[in-house]
């Protein structure tokens, strides 16, 4: 007979490995993307966010850590659902003024529109079904797997040793340095901290998943009724971004105090070694 009690399984990654796995990812990333391009954008950016978290589910098996640890509170109710879906609406809205304030201070680079503009031009669907695979491939499949590896591995290995804050911090610094952006650096790090913070009130990182697919894809959907690049840079307009930036967090915030009524009842999945 066992007397001296069972070791708890362990739950995360250390830290260090979790940021030598982004790192690994990181530096796959182009070298799949070259391979992958000639057969179609999509197919390369499904491919580049693939490699990006491979290196972070072999760090999981390598520990015999089971995917279930890092998803968490699983499955989540209809309202809770729902409320994820707002909070993606909410956070497109405050991210897009966030963007048009950035702008009224800070112009893009030059060929920086472009470059989305060619973006947009190879993933424009033919149709009802190729636009199911754009959207897969720009919402859905980057949603899933940096939301795996952002706040699925990285925010847990940090949460003992850093506590909440420390942990939602550290992943939203390391989203924002993912997305390789400097001009995008002050979206993706206010939006690595909503998601980072949605991820530690919820315990359940396919809440995080939907708010990020919602926010991509309507990134997406509403792209060709913004500003044309190609036109020249438009006039900024802060009033506008301010108050877009002020509707959209408050929206948020109100999702944030319906959670805690809304979530499973029961203890939160561990998230701690």
């Amino acid at each position: 007979m066992d007397t001296g009690g069972s070791v708890p399984a362990r739950t995360t990654i250390p830290p260090v490995l979790a940021l030598a796995a982004v790192v690994i990812g990181l530096a796959a990333m182009p070298m799949v993307t070259l391979i992958a391009l000639p057969r179609g954008m999509r197919l390369a950016l499904v491919v580049s966010e693939l490699a990006l978290v491979a290196p972070g589910l072999l760090a999981l098996l390598a520990y015999r850590i089971p995917p279930r640890a890092a998803v968490g509170r699983w499955p989540l109710d209809r309202r809770t659902r729902v409320l994820m879906v707002a909070a993606g609406a909410s956070l497109w809205l405050a991210s897009l003024g966030l963007l048009e304030l950035q702008y009224a201070l800070w112009a893009p680079p030059p060929g920086y529109l472009e470059a989305f503009r060619r973006l947009h031009e190879a993933l424009r669907p033919a149709g009802p079904a190729d636009a199911l695979v754009s959207l897969a491939a720009v919402a859905l499949v980057p949603a899933l797997c940096e939301e795996l590896l952002v706040r699925g591995i990285v925010l847990p290995s940090f949460l003992t040793r850093s506590g909440p804050a420390g942990a939602v911090v550290i992943s939203a610094v390391v989203f924002a340095l993912i997305h390789l952006d400097p001009y995008r650096t002050l979206f993706t790090l206010a939006l690595g901290l909503a998601l980072g913070l949605l991820r530690v009130r919820t315990g359940s990182l396919v809440a995080c998943m939907a708010a990020h697919a919602v926010l991509n894809a309507l990134t997406f959907a509403l792209a060709p009724f913004a500003d044309d690049p190609a036109q020249g840079l438009p006039d900024p307009r802060p009033v506008v971004g301010l108050g877009l930036l002020v509707a959209g967090s408050a929206a948020t915030v109100l999702v944030l105090r319906f959670l805690p009524s809304l979530t499973h009842p029961g203890p939160t999945p561990r998230l701690e070694a």
